[in-house]
């Protein structure tokens, strides 16, 4: 093979520091568009010097007029929201939350019938069945309350049952719905209600057989039943209700007795500003929290104003039926 090109070495050559050597050719940059290839010569300047006389990128022009749209479109979001926020007076965080809740005037127990098949959904020539699986020995007498409340707003088909499972069930929890005086076809019903005593850890719900998964324990299964009337409420009042219903029953119904202290002392607190837990009407969580002391026995050592509020309650029809089934 024929040798074509022969350097001298170059480590044993003394050059000046900083001083590049001229008899090379030079490369184009590939990192710019459109570079015309250089050829040095002795008068060719230095390589930190080439980049200048060089044109910048599209490309890169391109990115950094997006990046300038961006933060411009940013700033005015910002600018938006800002004149927005100056709008709106939030409250301190000592603020009261009572003063909002008397402003929620909406009573689901007094306001007009709600419309069922916007709630549940319209089902052409079918009853709507509400299926709750129940164990004996501890009736949930919330949900029995809820169901007398419900039977003065709808016309409902009510029915007990006993499941296998289960080898005796109380005469009186037998006869919890009472007597119904006239039986009428099934369609004439708006809903249909229907407790089954059963061997059930927590009580269970379907209101759709085919399609809906079991709501399981008392508080949901309440909620979802108060729900049946129609209230509206806005979001302080909805946080509270829940709050007390989770207080009701994991603190005051299954809690330990320094845990059911603090409750009763935090509802006395409550009932010395309303009447009743949440607001000035009757909410699922005064059901939830009644049935609760009921279950416990504490009603008879509670404090004065959670006294006079359970006599409130049991001045109510739904609330006194059920009295009848604890003695």
């Amino acid at each position: 093979m024929r040798t074509m090109y022969k350097v001298r070495p170059l480590h044993g050559a003394e050059l000046p520091p900083g001083h590049l050597p001229t008899c090379m050719y030079r490369l184009p940059n590939l990192h710019r568009a459109a570079a015309a290839p250089q050829v040095t010569s002795a008068a060719a300047p230095r390589t930190g010097d080439a980049g200048k006389d060089e044109e910048v990128d599209p490309s890169l022009q391109a990115l950094e007029s997006r990046q300038e749209e961006i933060l411009k479109r940013l700033y005015e979001l910002k600018s938006a929201v800002d004149g927005l926020s100056k709008m709106i007076q939030t409250p301190d965080a000592d603020f009261d939350v009572t003063n909002i809740i008397q402003t929620d005037e909406f009573s689901p127990l007094t306001a007009n019938g709600a419309d069922l098949d916007l709630m549940l959904g319209k089902d052409y020539g079918a009853l709507k069945d509400v299926v709750i699986n129940a164990n004996p020995s501890q009736p949930p007498l919330s949900l029995l309350v809820l169901h007398s409340l419900l039977c003065e707003r709808y016309k409902i088909l009510s029915a007990v049952h006993t499941h296998s499972s289960v080898k005796s069930v109380p005469e009186n929890l037998l006869k919890c719905f009472g007597e119904q005086a006239k039986k009428q076809p099934r369609h004439e019903y708006q809903l249909g209600f229907t407790l089954i005593w059963k061997d059930v850890a927590k009580p269970q719900m379907k209101f759709s057989i085919q399609t809906m998964c079991p709501i399981e324990g008392e508080g949901n299964i309440a909620r979802f039943l108060f729900s049946l009337f129609g209230p509206k409420y806005n979001a302080v009042t909805s946080t509270l209700i829940d709050s007390w219903v989770d207080t009701a029953i994991f603190q005051l119904q299954e809690g330990s007795s320094k845990e059911r202290g603090a409750v009763l002392r935090s509802m006395n607190a409550a009932l010395g500003k309303s009447s009743w837990l949440v607001g000035s009407e009757l909410s699922v969580a005064d059901v939830v929290a009644w049935c609760a002391l009921q279950r416990t026995g504490t009603a008879n050592t509670a404090p004065a104003n959670v006294q006079k509020w359970l006599k409130s309650c049991e001045n109510l029809a739904p609330f006194s039926s059920v009295m009848k089934l604890l003695k």
